[in-house]
Formats: structure tokens, C-alpha cells, sequence
């Protein structure tokens, strides 16, 4: 079998469990071989050793038991960047960059220089503002030792210096107050859970995901944690479920009652980001 023939037996066999068998494929190859995609293109016609062979069809048939290709190849993109994940992390998602671009922009137009990274599972936040803005003290939070492991193998390589990590349960162990809050914490509701994807719900860390019966019990435990933790004119950027617009504006302005409070939709237009303004 050579590396074309290989890809096409890819895509075949991975289309009833993929939406995107032909990437999938590609990029299960790539990995194995450890090359770009240039050089599948340009060597089209190598052929595969037999163990090449035997492994390749190893990692397809771990596809289609939808073990998610990130945790399969250990690498998935965020911006500029490819970061480690384990399942012991979220794997990035684009709303998450859309988050991060929001509360960047706002960074810059306001000389905001510290900022917390609440729930950072793979760091890809954190690492983010470290990189967008040099000028940014990064303190990156997560309640999980294994998360926060990925998190500074991540960072180490990505934004060596730049952050500084914290286990805690939110912000109850962090020292000191920050001119910025993000956090992309777990939303999905109680009844949303049966109904995810088998490579979310199996594969990836429910203690990521599982935000309770209405999506916002830990949101909300971190709205009221930074009633003391966030500086004068400080500003909260949360990403949310496509549902919870309405209620977590509500909750918002519940415990922030003299902040500006917005919902920004995705590019898909749902709600997904709240934006806390204060002062």
C-alpha cells in the first residue's frame, strides 16, 4: 500500500464515523509518518512499510471507536499553535479563539496588564495572552493536577516564563485581583450530557464539561468569587452554551448589578461569549 492508496483505504473506512473522514485520515498518516502534508502530496507513491501498515490501520480503527483524533495524535490547533492534549484536557475549540480574540481586544484598548485564566485545561488561553500580549501577567488556574501538568508542558514550549499556574477550585487559593478575568469553565447542562457527541461524552473530561442542571453552576460560583478578586474597572469574559445568553446575562448582573454586561454571538451566530465590564 503506498501513501495515496493508504489515504484513500483511510477515508473509506473512516466515513461512516467521521464528518470529516479525508482530514481525518490525512491526518492520522502525518502523524504516523511524522511528516506535513507537502510531503504526502510530493511522495504520493512511497509505499508503507508492513508495520507502517499494521499501525496505521491500529490508529483508524481507534477512529472509529470515535477516540478523538487530537487525543490520538496528542496535538490539536489553536490560533498560530498546535498544543499537547491528553484526555485529561478539553481539546481547543474555534469559540474558544473567538473568546480569547474578545477579551484580547479589550486588553489592548484598556492597558489591562493581569489576567487570570480560570479552568485553563490545556493552557491554550492562557498561553494565548501570553503571546498576544507581551506586555501581560498570565495566571492560569485549574482544580485538576493532570490538566495543569498538560498545561505546563504546554507552556513551557509556547510561552516559556510567561504564565504562572495555580491549582485551586476556581479562584479560592489564588493570591491578589486581576485586571482581566477569562474563563472557558464546563456549560454543558445536565440534560445536554446524553445527547453529546460519543467522542465528547466518552473521551473527554466530564469535569470539564458538566456545568449542572441549567449549564451555569460553576460560572456562577466564579461570578461570585470575583466580586473581590476583579480590580476597578476590570472587565470577565466567559464563554457559554449556545442556550444560556439569557440566563447567565441574568446571573451576571445578579452579582454585578452596576457592571455593562453583553452577549456576543459566534460566528455561527449563537450566544457564546458573556462580556463583563466593571466601572
Amino acid at each position: 500500500m503506498n501513501i495515496e492508496a493508504a489515504l484513500l483505504y483511510g477515508r473509506s473506512q473512516l466515513t461512516p464515523h467521521s464528518p470529516t473522514p479525508q482530514l481525518d485520515a490525512r491526518l492520522l498518516l502525518e502523524y504516523l509518518l511524522d511528516v506535513p502534508y507537502s510531503y504526502l502530496v510530493v511522495h504520493h507513491d512511497q509505499l508503507l512499510t508492513a508495520d507502517q501498515e499494521q499501525q496505521y490501520r491500529l490508529l483508524l480503527h481507534r477512529a472509529q471507536q470515535q477516540e478523538p483524533i487530537p487525543y490520538i495524535t496528542g496535538q490539536a490547533p489553536f490560533f498560530d499553535f498546535d498544543l499537547h492534549v491528553t484526555p485529561a484536557v478539553l481539546i481547543p475549540r474555534p469559540e474558544t479563539e473567538q473568546l480569547v480574540e474578545t477579551a484580547v481586544s479589550w486588553a489592548r484598548q484598556h492597558s489591562a496588564r493581569t489576567a487570570a485564566d480560570v479552568g485553563t485545561g490545556s493552557g491554550c488561553i492562557a498561553i494565548a495572552l501570553a503571546r498576544f500580549l507581551p506586555e501581560m501577567q498570565v495566571t492560569a488556574v485549574d482544580i485538576s493536577p493532570a490538566a495543569l501538568a498538560v498545561a505546563q508542558q504546554n507552556a513551557q514550549r509556547l510561552a516559556p516564563g510567561r504564565i504562572q499556574f495555580q491549582q485551586s477550585d476556581l479562584l479560592h487559593a489564588v493570591a491578589g485581583s486581576f485586571d482581566m478575568i477569562v474563563a472557558n469553565l464546563p456549560y454543558v447542562t445536565t440534560g445536554e450530557w446524553q445527547s453529546l457527541a460519543d467522542g465528547v461524552k466518552l473521551h473527554e473530561p466530564a469535569l470539564a464539561l458538566d456545568g449542572g442542571e441549567d449549564g451555569l453552576d460553576i460560572i456562577r460560583r466564579l461570578l461570585e468569587q470575583a466580586v473581590t478578586r476583579l480590580r476597578p474597572n476590570g472587565a470577565i469574559f466567559l464563554e457559554i452554551g449556545w442556550q444560556q445568553g439569557q440566563g447567565a446575562q441574568a446571573e451576571a448582573q445578579r452579582i454585578f448589578p452596576q457592571a455593562s454586561i453583553a452577549v456576543l454571538p459566534d460566528y455561527a451566530g449563537h450566544d457564546r461569549i458573556v462580556k463583563i465590564v466593571i466601572g
